[in-house]
């Protein structure tokens, strides 16, 4: 599979691959395999110093500005998410093989591996201070980890399908996820509780984001 990745940078010039032009209004070609599943496969670092791609084989960690492969991390099988934390220096990962992995961006080195999910990882989203991360799996729940210590704070039990998106509302007390099962689910991070089911989507409910205000949430669906 050839990904094009379409970057409005100006009037950067990247190399193109020997031989394979690239397409009209294309700035870099990325190949190392093919890319994850859904715009949670990629993800700019806080700071746009960085572009992390999930990838069949690995992940890889590339400098927007020259393009050039900063890190391609290898120990994971077929990666579907990335998320970076919000300074910029943890990289975290989820992947078919059902683990979770944190990764220290400018040594590139592991940190943690955290296990817990008994179905890929679909999707991951830090909290906005940085010290909690979020999950969401093919096997339905949601879990909420010290990213200091790697420990399994909750589990969160409501949705009766896969977990596909996963996000912190601005001051982080709220988490909001979307499911297969056509719901939206808002979760009390402090104690874990569910405090609303949403319904009104008749289809698969694919991503959510709060309003940088808080007050607002959208969530986009299979209806359309």
């Amino acid at each position: 599979v050839i990904a094009f990745l379409f970057l409005a940078l100006g009037s950067v010039a990247w190399a193109q691959e020997a031989g394979i032009p690239l397409p009209e209004g294309a700035v870099a070609r990325l190949r190392l395999g093919w890319i994850g599943w859904g715009d949670r496969a990629i993800a700019f670092s806080p700071d746009g110093r960085y572009l992390a791609v999930a990838r069949s084989t690995g992940i890889e960690l590339r400098g927007v500005r020259t393009s050039e492969l900063a890190w391609f991390f290898r120990s994971h099988t077929a990666v579907i998410c990335v998320a970076f934390s919000p300074d910029g220096q943890l990289l975290t990962s989820g992947s078919l093989d059902n683990m979770i992995r944190i990764w220290d961006v400018e040594a590139g080195g592991l940190l943690c591996t955290l296990k817990g999910h008994n179905r890929p990882v679909l999707s991951l989203a830090f909290s906005p201070d940085g010290k909690l991360l979020a999950s969401g799996s093919g096997d339905k729940t949601v879990k909420l980890w010290d990213v200091k210590t790697g420990k399994l704070l909750y589990t969160l039990r409501g949705h009766t399908d896969r977990v596909w998106s996963v996000a912190f509302s601005p001051d982080g007390k709220l988490l909001a996820t979307g499911s297969l099962d056509a719901t939206v689910v808002l979760w009390d991070v402090e104690t874990g509780g569910l405090l609303h089911t949403l319904r009104g989507h008749t289809d698969r409910v694919w991503s959510v984001a709060f309003s940088p205000d808080g007050k607002l949430l959208a969530s986009g669906s299979g209806d359309k």
